[in-house]
């Protein structure tokens, strides 16, 4: 397991599952936000991605958050899109309803970010974000992101388009955190 100062992150397991469909992914409005595809429901027992894991699929690794303090499920990480030619990668994650405004998201970004440029040996980590997620734009600037574009009415979101917001770390710029 990875460890941050609250959450680790670990493989997913397969209780894990029916918790995530329920709480992130059979959520309409918070899955549509999320995703750059229209929500369609998961049903139960299928091979989707976003929710089993395929230990062949080289360019994205999930994780499942759990607290350090007691184990609990607490959310969803991944680093997805990885190029191991351009040594690059995208930041993924997802809180469950209740695990939300408790700082859970800076410190999954902390550890993916370990991850992607100790673990990985990544030289760049990108974010997307849509520009009105004020609690992912704070965890990601928290961890030295950079801001580096706005993507104009780019994301289709329940019925009008958004802006989303770009944001990249370089190795070199990244201060690591001790207590990963």
């Amino acid at each position: 397991m990875l460890r941050g100062s609250k959450v680790g992150l670990r493989a997913r397991h397969e209780d894990d599952i029916p918790i995530l469909r329920a709480e992130l992914y059979d959520d309409v409005v918070n899955a549509s936000r999320a995703e750059s595809r229209p929500w369609r429901p998961i049903t139960p027992g299928s091979k989707d991605s976003r929710l089993v894991v395929d230990d062949k699929a080289d360019g994205h690794v999930p994780f499942s958050v759990v607290e350090l303090d007691g184990g609990t499920l607490v959310g969803t990480a991944n680093l997805w899109g990885i190029d191991n030619h351009n040594r690059s990668a995208h930041i993924g994650l997802g809180l469950l309803p209740a695990s939300r405004g408790k700082g859970y998201g800076t410190d999954v970004v902390t550890v993916l970010c370990h991850y992607g440029f100790v673990v990985r040996g990544l030289q760049r980590l990108q974010i997307e974000t849509l520009s009105d997620n004020a609690a992912m734009l704070r965890a990601a600037e928290r961890n030295g992101f950079v801001r580096e574009g706005v993507l104009r009415s780019s994301a289709w979101v329940m019925g009008e388009f958004l802006d989303e917001v770009l944001l990249g770390l370089l190795a070199q710029d990244w201060k690591p955190d001790s207590k990963v």
